[in-house]
């Protein structure tokens, strides 16, 4: 757990947050000796600049420059640039400000020595430090998840972490590995899992009260994507640890769920499996059943990850939930399309998909919508199945991702994120790595649908 803030603490050192606009202003009402150290330091109040003022450094008082806006990015620079330390604020801050804080204090060290303490912050008396710890839990466990390399995050490691989620949680967690899954009725997750010496599984977690509005959340568990007999090329297979990064979102929106008690009922369904090579791998022209009784018939056994995801969105779809939410790093079309730092969202409804984009925008967690264009469908279109699991045109490959996933979503209102999961490049609140993306804008716009 990350210890990112504090309530009490002497002689914690002030932060002033500098607007770029007002900083003329600004730097004439510092004193002279400020005013040349301002200059040493080559301080102009830009976003990131940090300037150490009245005296030598942790003495005094610290500048930083700010934009403006309220994001992450405001504060998520500093815990590690400060370094070891207790600071405060000198002006208000908003929730979003202060989670930087706590994100920014983020660093992954399960391999090495830590190589920074993080500094601290003293939380105004209006903040809940509860809360704050809550979020930063949620994004951490997805970040470490992620980051952790596949030789130690198999599919049974991923199933003990969820399990372990649900037990502190005071959840209900079924876990069905192996051959369990053909007698249950999971063909699909058991085919894409089944050459990996680390058995397939599917976790189901349940939690909440039965006369309350049913959340399903899924997310795509792949441990590592190897590409199955179409093999990925090395450049592709380098990061594919995080090819659970779906999954790792989808259980960090659980856990806050939970810890943050909302009013709902959840149910949180994760096909965790690794697409490996053997003898008894699945092959491109195979036609597996699914649970939805739908017969698929395979273009490439490197589309795996929505053939997961239709087992679990069928079984999460029988219930007739009140939402139906899905995470997943399914298609290189969507980061083509958006990038690495925005969250590809798909949604078969227009009121739910606008109350998303705002709830995104609001927490600074951003998303971009893209279109479910039913006339693509006919690039889905088999000669021998009821469908393929992926188009061999290379355009729209996002869009006919979903499409795949909305055949087994039934009537439930639903959204399917297609995210990176992670951070390529550092930015302040967003550390090189896994990265928990749309969690925050769901977790808000869940707050804003159902209340507390």
């Amino acid at each position: 757990m990350i210890d990112a803030y504090t309530r009490e603490a002497e002689n914690a050192i002030p932060i002033e947050l500098v607007r770029n606009g007002d900083f003329d202003a600004w730097l004439k009402a510092q004193p002279p000796a400020d005013q040349e150290r301002v200059r040493q330091q080559r301080f102009q109040a830009k976003p990131k600049q940090v300037c150490w003022l009245g005296g030598l450094r942790g003495q005094s008082r610290v500048a930083t420059g700010w934009d403006g806006a309220s994001s992450i990015a405001t504060l998520g620079g500093l815990p590690m640039a400060l370094g070891e330390g207790v600071y405060r604020l000198t002006q208000p801050a908003d929730e979003v400000q202060l989670l930087g804080w706590g994100l920014g204090s983020y660093e992954f060290t399960h391999y090495r020595s830590q190589a920074k303490t993080p500094a601290q912050l003293l939380l105004p008396s209006g903040a809940s430090l509860g809360r704050l710890n809550n979020l930063v839990a949620a994004v951490g466990l997805v970040r470490d998840l992620i980051n952790t390399p596949a030789g130690d995050l198999p599919p049974s490691a991923l199933a003990e972490q969820a399990a372990a989620v649900a037990k502190a949680q005071g959840a209900a967690c079924r876990i069905i590995a192996g051959d369990d899954l053909l007698a249950q009725g999971f063909p699909a997750i058991h085919a894409v899992g089944r050459a990996a010496a680390d058995a397939p599984r599917l976790i189901d977690i349940e939690w909440g009260e039965a006369d309350r509005p049913l959340i399903v959340l899924v997310g795509k568990g792949v441990c590592f994507d190897s590409g199955g007999l179409n093999l990925k090329p090395t450049k592709g297979m380098r990061l594919m640890k995080k090819d659970m990064g779906g999954a790792a979102a989808a259980l960090g929106l659980a856990q806050l769920i939970m810890a943050e008690a909302l009013p709902v009922r959840l149910r949180l369904l994760i096909p965790a499996v690794e697409n490996a090579v053997a003898g008894n791998a699945y092959r491109p022209g195979d036609v597996l059943n699914t649970y939805a009784g739908l017969k698929v018939e395979i273009d490439n056994t490197d589309a795996e990850g929505r053939l997961i995801l239709c087992d679990a969105l069928a079984l999460g779809a029988q219930d007739k939930p009140d939402l139906m939410v899905d995470f997943a790093t399914l298609t290189g079309a969507a980061r083509t399309a958006v990038g690495a730092e925005l969250a590809a969202m798909f949604c078969n409804d227009d009121s739910l998909a606008e109350d998303l984009l705002t709830a995104g925008a609001a927490v600074d967690d951003p998303l971009w919508r893209l279109p479910l264009h039913h006339a693509y469908g006919y690039l889905l279109e088999s000669k021998v199945a009821d469908t393929l699991n992926s188009a061999a045109s290379p355009y729209g490959g996002a869009i006919t991702a979903a499409l795949f996933l909305a055949k087994f979503t039934g009537d439930a209102p639903w959204a399917h994120f297609d995210i990176m999961g992670y951070n390529i490049r550092q930015r302040p609140g967003r550390p090189e790595g896994g990265e928990a993306m749309a969690l925050r804008a769901v977790f808000h716009y869940l707050e804003r649908k159902y209340g507390r």
